[in-house]
């Protein structure tokens, strides 16, 4: 179970640098409210709580879906003073509430 676990939680990590958390936020915003907009005037006109639920649904999950991985274009601008090989910066060298990291 914890390889699973693992597997799983692999898949989900990855770097994704300051650039991409804003196109993250920006995009998960506009999916959520274009989706609750469709949701409430196909509910709306139908009369149907049930069709707008089911919709607000699968927009969540295809937002979900959009931003959760670690895709490649949330990575496209790298910080270099975040890369392990800088110049004059070793691990040793950072400390943290008084212990150096490892």
């Amino acid at each position: 179970m914890d390889n699973l676990i693992s597997q799983v939680q692999d898949a989900f990590e990855g770097p994704i640098d300051f650039e991409g958390q804003r196109i993250a936020e920006l995009l998960c915003t506009l999916l959520l409210s274009v989706t609750a907009a469709v949701a409430f005037v196909v509910g709306y006109l139908e009369q149907d709580i049930y069709l707008t639920l089911w919709i607000g649904l699968a927009g969540s999950v295809m937002t979900v879906l959009a931003v959760v991985p670690p895709w490649p274009a949330f990575n496209q601008h790298p910080e270099h003073w975040l890369r392990s090989g800088t110049p004059g910066m070793s691990k040793a060298d950072i400390v943290v509430a008084g212990k150096k990291v490892q």
